[in-house]
């Protein structure tokens, strides 16, 4: 994979530096680093490795409290000087079509997890390596990760990025993804607190 383009983006948040990878440059879908002009990877960075949600990203559904994930961590990153790296792993992996199909089972009662299960698919099918890959390419060695996520705190751990700190994203929940925060929570293990890092009770999850 390699850096193929780097763009100045003015935000809301701020003017970040956009920078697309990918290993082809016609890539349609390129993986993303948002990352502040004066970001200085000498020092602990702090990093949010978040996952494509087109439903809650761009169109604010309430069915996740990914979209406000994304709002949060973009404005530490402004704040802190920080990086949010956004990968192209749509529904955790599994892609819009597969997604859209388990919102379908999760209307008819199951949790997010039984319903990637029910659909022949895994709970969680994303990968870090990407994101580990980016870091590197930035000259990044250690960062202050944003996530709710253990699997993803050992994720990073296996590799050269030394995770100096979690740092948590609290999402206030509403009336539609209650249920799926619990799930999170419950199933998953996820942090939906300043909890310290403790190991999930599935073998995935989703932050």
């Amino acid at each position: 994979m390699k850096r193929q383009v780097e763009a100045g983006i003015p935000t809301h948040w701020g003017n970040f530096r956009m920078i697309a990878y990918s290993d082809d440059l016609g890539e349609r879908m390129p993986h993303l680093a948002l990352v502040h002009p004066e970001m200085d990877a000498s020092e602990p960075v702090h990093l949010r490795i978040h996952s494509e949600c087109l439903t809650g990203d761009l169109f604010g559904s309430h069915r996740c409290d990914c979209g406000d994930q994304l709002d949060h961590a973009m404005q530490v990153a402004w704040d802190e000087k920080g990086v949010v790296l956004y990968l192209r792993q749509e529904g955790r992996g599994i892609g819009l079509i597969n997604k859209l199909k388990a919102y379908n089972l999760q209307d008819k009662g199951l949790n997010t997890a039984d319903a990637n299960v029910h659909l022949g698919l895994e709970v969680d099918a994303r990968q870090y390596n990407i994101a580990v890959e980016i870091m590197r390419d930035l000259g990044i060695e250690s960062i202050h990760l944003l996530t709710n996520n253990p699997l993803k705190i050992e994720a990073i751990d296996q590799s050269s990025i030394n995770v100096v700190s979690r740092v948590p994203i609290v999402i206030k929940p509403n009336a539609e993804n209650k249920a799926y925060l619990k799930t999170k929570k419950d199933l998953m293990g996820h942090l939906l607190s300043n909890d310290p890092v403790a190991k999930p009770n599935s073998e995935s999850s989703k932050s």
